[in-house]
């Protein structure tokens, strides 16, 4: 075996460092075990430089807290591990740690809320575990409805994504055991054809109202069953709950509207705390 890798070993590093280029930042880990030839390619800004999105310096630069690293490789962690607040704290970005491709979160200001503008019905607060300045939290209404909406251009191409809303529960919350209707819709303006599936989700699961969220890894996934979407623990504190899922192939150019609404049982609600819609890639 060590003499049909022994070519391997006797390339120039910068030949090494481009066919560790077309594995992925997974691979490029492991192979700083390989070698020392190997660590110094694999580690190498031309190689990291590759995994980040083709137009990060674009991305990045809207950010009023730069990122000031001494690698590309921990440029490229600092991205996955801690989110940056972009276009003046409205959104955050960061990457997938396994794939490089791109991560949104509209902060609760960039989303629209129903009855938002009517301080007996929602109001404005500050969280120290958000990342973002101000979080919406719902004093009483019994018409529920937030809505958010991207662009596809700044997504990854050829890449699958879930679209979830990220929220908290106040202590006394009530009435939001009922199911709602969630959506993604794309939005081709060429065509003004609208695709997208409807998908029952609960804020809280009905079986149990205070029900203790269970804890998972930080590679998520949906919950589905008979009756819906449930929400699933977060490792920044918070919770999730999958809305709906898109693809976004080479070249699109729509609108992503996202969606969740509980206009049915008109029961009167309360407790819960939004903090944005984020969309990411399907793991």
């Amino acid at each position: 075996m060590a003499d049909e890798i022994s070519p391997l070993f006797s390339l120039p590093e910068d030949c090494i460092a481009n066919i560790i280029s077309f594995t992925s930042p997974k691979d490029a880990c492991r192979a700083t075990a390989v070698s020392l030839g190997f660590k110094s390619a694999a580690e190498s800004d031309a190689v990291w430089d590759l995994f980040l999105p083709p137009d990060y310096k674009e991305v990045v630069s809207g950010s009023n807290s730069p990122l000031t690293c001494s690698t590309k490789k921990e440029f490229y962690f600092s991205l996955c591990e801690s989110p940056l607040l972009i276009d003046g704290g409205k959104m955050s970005f960061r990457l997938s740690r396994s794939t490089g491709k791109k991560c949104y979160m509209l902060c609760a200001r960039e989303v629209e809320i129903a009855w938002i503008h009517t301080p007996m019905h929602w109001t404005w607060t500050s969280l120290p575990e958000s990342r973002f300045a101000e979080v919406a939290e719902l004093l009483s209404v019994c018409w529920l409805e937030i809505r958010g909406t991207l662009r596809s251009q700044m997504l990854s191409p050829k890449t699958n994504y879930s679209a979830y809303l990220v929220f908290k529960l106040s202590e006394n919350h009530y009435g939001l055991h009922c199911s709602s209707k969630a959506s993604v819709k794309v939005v081709k303006e060429s065509t003004t054809k609208t695709e997208g599936d409807i998908n029952t989700v609960y804020i809280v699961p009905p079986t149990n109202r205070r029900v203790k969220f269970r804890c998972r890894r930080p590679r998520l996934l949906p919950l589905r069953n008979a009756e819906g979407r449930v929400p699933f623990s977060r490792t920044d504190g918070w919770l999730e709950i999958e809305l709906g899922e898109f693809f976004i192939d080479e070249g699109d150019e729509f609108d992503v509207q996202i969606q969740l609404c509980e206009t049915e049982h008109l029961n009167w609600k309360k407790g819960l705390i939004v903090e944005g819609i984020e969309v990411r890639p399907k793991e």
